[in-house]
């Protein structure tokens, strides 16, 4: 076996390197990323990327075709990654959200690749109120993110080719402890600002939804999309990734991280103007399809993880969300230093 996963240089890819190791000793594993934050990193042991057989360095925007020859699946990561660098780098973030990850999807149907594992979204739902959206309820994309995913869904659907499976992962928000670790992520800076300055503020009022994953059971959603049989859900298949447990309240997540970790107060911003980014996600189809590979982290337990795992790189900064722990200070810092381009090319 031999799978090739791009973007593994990020906070996603870095624990899925270990993941799929862990459970294909024998597998041929290759990552490919540009290495914005191969730098970012959060542990004491060695990178991630020593789990791979090879590590390219590349740009998405140029992927040469042959690295794909005898590769059985793609795990496609890649992507510029949240709303704050989207709207920083709207252009570039469709380049490479939309139309590279299109162009590598044909060049792997292209060389006979069996399976095509998309990193979709839940923020393609946007402004969605109470009722929980399944995959047949309308999107409404808000920022340049989710537009560039809805996008890319819409024309892997349109590849129509009978060679490969093509599974999109709208997965819930990201969170959890990582060798990579990000705190640009809803319930990760709740819990970093817990521990280091004992309060959380809440710029919203509290009320916007937001359903969570572990990075832990996005791997194991990642292995089950990579093995998915056609019975279960056809060639091309949209699925919610994650678990309707873990369907929260803004406000209720930052008392969750009160209840774990002690004298902290939480602040909520009462007078600041609605969040139109709310949504509360269905994800009886991927319990239905995944069977043993469904969301097994609880809240509670991944909240300690977190909160164990900057303790133990001594994480004490305030200040972090000026810091390299919040990937669009990377590419400001980056742009700064003239190493990259104003379309985010190494110079």
């Amino acid at each position: 076996m031999k799978i090739l996963i791009t973007g593994n240089l990020g906070y996603v890819g870095a624990y899925l390197c270990q993941y799929l190791r862990s459970q294909y000793p024998q597998a041929m594993i290759v990552g490919y990323d540009l290495g914005y934050f191969r730098d970012c990193l959060t542990t004491r042991s060695s990178p991630p990327e020593d789990a791979l057989d090879i590590q390219y360095q590349g740009d998405v925007r140029n992927f040469d075709e042959s690295i794909l020859k005898g590769v059985d699946h793609v795990v496609h990561l890649a992507a510029i990654s949240n709303d704050p660098i989207g709207n920083r780098f709207e252009q570039v973030t469709l380049e490479v959200n939309y139309r590279a990850s299109v162009d590598i999807a044909v060049k792997a149907a292209n060389q006979g690749v069996k399976s095509f594992v998309f990193a979709s979204s839940c923020s393609v739902y946007g402004a969605a109120g109470d009722e929980a959206k399944t995959e047949r309820s309308d999107v409404n994309p808000l920022t340049a993110y989710a537009r560039s995913k809805v996008l890319t869904e819409e024309a892997l659907q349109k590849l129509n080719d009978d060679r490969m499976i093509v599974t999109c992962l709208r997965f819930a928000t990201a969170c959890g402890m990582s060798d990579r670790l990000r705190l640009d992520l809803v319930l990760n800076d709740f819990v970093a600002s817990a521990i280091t300055s004992g309060n959380i503020t809440i710029l919203s009022d509290g009320t916007p939804w937001r359903p969570l994953i572990s990075v832990k059971d996005m791997a194991r959603a990642i292995d089950w999309a990579m093995n998915r049989s056609v019975d279960k859900g056809g060639r091309f298949l949209i699925c919610n990734t994650g678990c309707n447990q873990w369907n929260f309240t803004v406000k209720a997540l930052a008392d969750h991280v009160r209840d774990v970790v002690p004298d902290v107060q939480v602040h909520v911003n009462h007078a600041a103007p609605p969040d139109k980014r709310s949504y509360r996600v269905n994800f009886d189809l991927f319990r239905s399809y995944a069977n043993g590979h469904s969301p097994v982290c609880t809240l509670t337990g991944t909240i300690q993880e977190i909160r164990n795992g900057l303790s133990d790189i001594r994480f004490t900064d305030p200040d972090f969300r000026n810091s390299a722990w919040m990937r669009l200070n990377v590419l400001n810092k980056l742009l700064q230093l003239g190493k990259v381009d104003a379309n985010l090319n190494w110079i």
